[in-house]
């Protein structure tokens, strides 16, 4: 004892121990030495993701942990956080935010109203992208580095701190290709859906992918609850290769065939992005492309609007969206339509690039909401 504390001397120093970083089962082998019950490992688990916590004072107040392990945690602990360089709302609510790292590098994530009574959040996995796909901002960036865990886990807690409806749901469709980043996104997945963590339900989880066919794999043998999103956007080979330069390491037919794996595992639809451009991927052939490669393979088909700021690609008119709607029933599949939203701040899918414009900068958290 030393001032009324007990001092862990039989404890060997470690260097800083980030909280963010690490599973339930991760914490729980860094106390190991420590022996705590496992109901005192949950309050600091909960201490840091359910709670928020955002020093190590917070962390020392979670109940049921011994003096021991308290003081051992908060001698060793860390919790670093995103700074939030600002917030830009949409016309429509859906509101970005530009997040600075410790670690280098800006990124952003979307905060998207659902029925106003929830929020789903977009979130980022990588700084830039490898992918380079021709209509996305981000591609045009080109890959920087990959984020930690708590980097990405951090972008929701931040939001969820400031939002006036619960978060219930999260999409690895911002910055960055999240299968390339695998270890780290799906232990950020993983920290978010755990009771003790966000109490995010890993159905309300997706991963979205341009096709990387190992990340899939992999994805697959693990088993994981997470939903995944396969982006196509042409199931013609060489047009698909003019907009998605991964079919040139990945083709279609090895992406097709995951998907026919995926759907027959999970017993579900698997979810087919179709990012549709004006005069390019909407007529009768591509229709019929699609129908010949899904061949018996249960999908739904995500139509999405190109959103391009650089004003290369088009969206569809009206007349083509009409046409290819219509052609799409020899698919015989059920077609949904993704809205996406905040164009006007650059909050829209395909165009995340740590962009400053348009809307209304929200000076403080109250603002948002």
């Amino acid at each position: 004892m030393a001032g009324g504390h007990f001092v862990p001397d039989a404890v060997v120093p470690v260097a800083s121990l980030n909280l963010k970083n690490l599973s339930l089962d991760e914490l729980a082998l860094a106390l190991a030495p420590l022996e705590p019950t496992r109901t005192a490992t949950l309050k600091l688990f909960a201490s840091v993701f359910a709670h928020g916590a955002k020093s190590m004072a917070d962390v020392a107040k979670a109940p049921q942990v011994t003096a021991r392990v308290r003081d051992w945690v908060q001698a060793n602990g860390e919790l670093p956080a995103l700074t939030i360089v600002e917030r830009r709302k949409a016309d429509d609510g859906f509101v970005k935010y530009l997040f600075e790292s410790p670690l280098g590098g800006r990124f952003e994530a979307v905060r998207i109203p659902l029925f106003d009574t929830k929020y789903v959040v977009c979130i980022s996995s990588q700084v830039g992208c490898a992918l380079a796909c021709d209509f996305c901002m981000t591609g045009k960036l080109g890959f920087q580095r990959n984020l930690e865990t708590w980097e990405i886990v951090d972008q929701v807690l931040q939001v969820r701190a400031e939002a006036d409806r619960p978060v219930r749901g999260v999409v690895f469709m911002g910055m960055g290709e999240p299968l390339l980043n695998y270890a780290n996104a799906t232990r950020a997945a993983g920290i978010m859906c755990h009771p003790a963590g966000l109490a995010i339900s890993g159905r309300n989880m997706t991963f979205s992918t341009a096709g990387w066919v190992p990340g899939i794999k992999k994805y697959r043998a693990d088993d994981l609850p997470y939903r995944l999103a396969f982006s196509v956007t042409s199931a013609i080979p060489t047009k698909r290769a003019q907009v998605l330069p991964v079919e040139k390491t990945w083709p279609l037919e090895s992406l097709v065939e995951q998907i026919r794996l995926y759907a027959a595992e999970r017993r579900e639809r698997a979810t087919v992005a179709y990012v549709m451009i004006s005069g390019f991927n909407v007529g009768q052939e591509d229709a019929q492309a699609l129908a010949d490669v899904f061949r018996d393979v249960p999908i739904i088909i995500d139509l999405i609007d190109v959103t391009d700021p650089t004003g290369k690609y088009q969206p569809p008119t009206a007349e083509e969206l009409t046409a290819f709607r219509d052609h799409l029933q020899v698919v015989k599949a059920p077609i949904a339509r993704r809205y996406s939203g905040g164009k006007d701040i650059g909050a829209a899918c395909g165009t995340l690039e740590a962009s400053q414009r348009g809307g209304l900068v929200l000076d403080s958290p109250a603002l948002s909401r």
